[in-house]
């Protein structure tokens, strides 16, 4: 392969097989500037795809960070190393580079959506024998009695609420852990302090994951109207997904799902301050992005 140092203009011919997979340092012969060389995407995919996930660690993407502690506190009491994220973009980079092998993903994250980050990872070929777990946070539970319509590639599902009651069970299933057998035993004992990763910073020591008390300010309450919205949103979706696709095609979602969107956004009102609400219509402004990014898929 052929690099061309920045600053002397310099050609350089560098063989492939030293570059290593996240990149190699060379120095320019000529103006002695040091170069960061990476493989071509091509052979930097085909590495990732040769590269075992790793049977130890567990993503938690979630938007709510009393839930993702809630979550990781779990999981590390069982043995597994985590890494977080708070939005469905950093998820997939987290989860291409960090290889574990089960993703729990919030189903109404944001940026992406918790079901279209399953579906596109599942898609590729790095990352396709990941399993993942959806985490719905369901606004009717009186409505919504069955598992979703689709998991969109996602191997299982589990409610906000049921968590605590059954996550381990889930996550012993997807790692080949049979009941009653010792998870233990094939989950690899760690090191005393454990790493925790968190997003925005690099993984550090510690014995348990630190609890982050939630703030009720504006920010924050604004980001709880919006996490409201994408569960509202996220629920008709997945418990309807061929009826909304053919909506969203037809432009008739709105009307198509008229009772729903009214429904939710009785809760909605419920549930949000005046003053937020004063703020930007938030429910609206959710769906409406909703409807534009699937509409581009379909």
């Amino acid at each position: 392969m052929v690099v061309i140092c920045p600053k002397c203009k310099t050609r350089l011919k560098v063989d492939e097989n030293r570059v290593k997979v996240d990149g190699s340092r060379f120095k320019c012969p000529k103006c002695r500037t040091i170069l960061l060389v990476k493989r071509p995407a091509a052979l930097r995919k085909a590495d990732l795809a040769k590269k075992e996930l790793d049977k130890n660690k567990i993503l938690v993407a979630h938007s709510n960070v009393d839930i993702a502690d809630e979550i990781t506190s779990i999981l590390i009491q069982q043995g597994y190393r985590t890494v977080t994220s708070t939005d469905g973009i950093d998820a997939m980079i987290k989860a291409t580079k960090e290889r574990p092998f089960l993703s729990l993903v919030e189903v109404g994250l944001p940026k992406i959506f918790g079901f279209e980050v399953c579906r596109r990872l599942k898609q590729r070929a790095e990352t396709k024998e990941m399993k993942f777990v959806l985490i719905g946070a369901l606004y009717d539970q009186k409505r919504y009695t069955r598992e979703p319509e689709s998991f969109h590639g996602a191997d299982d599902y589990i409610e906000e609420q049921r968590i605590s009651e059954f996550l381990i069970e889930k996550v012993n299933t997807l790692k080949g852990i049979k009941p009653g057998e010792k998870a233990e035993e094939k989950v690899e004992k760690l090191p005393e302090k454990l790493r925790v990763e968190k997003p925005g910073q690099k993984a550090e020591s510690e014995t348990k994951p630190e609890i982050t008390t939630f703030s009720a300010s504006g920010g924050d309450r604004v980001e709880r109207a919006r996490r409201l919205a994408r569960a509202i949103v996220s629920d008709i979706y997945l418990y309807n997904t061929a009826k909304a696709d053919e909506s969203i095609k037809n432009d008739t979602f709105y009307s198509v799902f008229d009772n729903e969107i009214k429904e939710g956004l009785k809760l909605y009102k419920n549930r949000i301050p005046d003053e937020v609400r004063a703020q930007g219509d938030y429910f609206k402004e959710t769906i409406d992005n909703f409807i534009i990014n699937k509409k581009k898929e379909i």
